[in-house]
């Protein structure tokens, strides 16, 4: 089992900056791909960004450029530093922690945090 914990959400001015955290406990957290969705009211949630232990990156196209996603295996923990927030960035924004296996799909969410951009 894994426990995904997150903080930093809130309310930011459009074009300022937030930078959420997800602290995860009770297995091996460097062997899950990490991750950050989104779900906006009436919207299907979203990839936002995606880093697996061993490095390397993926976005959603609306946010590459402006957001970053990193993690520090020694704390446990991954970030996503957002920057130049649009108010189509309001959302809950989830923490994923995922390892896959022969044998069976080790998928963990957080609660979400919300974030809400106003113009």
């Amino acid at each position: 089992q894994v426990q995904l914990v997150e903080s930093g959400g809130g309310l930011v001015q459009a074009g300022g900056s937030l930078r959420l955290s997800c602290v995860a406990s009770g297995s091996i957290f460097s062997r899950y791909v990490m991750g950050w969705y989104r779900q906006a009211p009436g919207k299907q949630r979203e990839l936002v960004a995606t880093m697996p232990s061993g490095g390397g990156t993926h976005y959603a196209d609306s946010v590459r450029g402006r957001f970053a996603i990193s993690r520090d295996n020694a704390k446990n923990t991954v970030y996503l530093q957002m920057n130049s927030l649009k108010p189509e960035d309001t959302a809950v924004y989830s923490c994923n922690a995922r390892y896959i296996t022969t044998f069976r799909d080790y998928n963990y969410w957080g609660q979400g945090t919300q974030v809400t951009v106003s113009s």
